[in-house]
């Protein structure tokens, strides 16, 4: 099947991941570190909402041809942390997805106000006005949050269900970070880590705008 270039709707939807949504969730991890005692982030510029900063030029190419890729992860020492380097750790790892879901409620806010009408969205026609800025951001921003929530590694919910497991079972989990890759591909393969994410997603949506 020849390779088909994205549509205007699309390709604006991978952009506000490269140059809002991963920014924002990488901030968020360094800036949580710093809050806490690790400037590991910070001393090699990653306290910074510029998108160079955090961009992968392979991962970034990635998303705006196929809608999958990656930016380059913020480095934490948990050990430099004043609280438990798991707890630390979890923390940080979540503030990632956390800032995410900021995102997306400050863009239902209009909505909310009545300054803006769910009648004006156009995802289709390729009128881009600010309601359809608006609700995009709001999508793209929840399925990065939710997606980075799966709790495999690499990805940060198993740093996050580390942190709050009992240690015994956190170790568990910890072993098996050598397969992440590996069952995250799977996952993502099997379409499962669709499904999980759309049982969430599109009521999270709802909650956001309509409820």
């Amino acid at each position: 099947m020849p390779f088909a270039l994205p549509s205007a709707s699309t390709l604006l939807a991978r952009l506000l991941v490269l140059l809002v949504g991963m920014p924002v969730h990488e901030w968020a991890h360094a800036w949580s570190a710093y809050q806490m005692g690790d400037d590991t982030a910070s001393l090699q510029g990653r306290l910074s909402l510029n998108p160079l900063a955090h961009l992968d030029p392979i991962g970034s190419i990635l998303i705006l041809l196929t809608g999958f890729g990656w930016a380059r992860p913020v480095p934490v020492n948990p050990n430099q942390m004043q609280l438990n380097p798991r707890t630390g750790m979890a923390i940080s790892s979540f503030a990632g997805p956390a800032s995410n879901f900021l995102i997306a409620m400050l863009c239902a806010v209009p909505f909310r106000l009545g300054l803006l009408s769910l009648n004006s969205i156009d995802v289709i026609g390729g009128s881009f006005n600010l309601a359809t800025i608006l609700w995009m951001s709001a999508q793209v921003s929840l399925g990065l949050a939710l997606f980075n929530l799966l709790p495999v590694y690499p990805l940060d919910g198993e740093k996050v269900l580390v942190g709050l497991l009992p240690r015994e079972w956190g170790d568990r989990l910890l072993a098996l970070r050598p397969f992440g890759p590996y069952i995250l591909m799977g996952v993502m393969f099997l379409g499962i880590a669709n499904l999980l994410i759309g049982l969430v997603w599109s009521p999270l949506l709802r909650l956001l705008f309509l409820w």
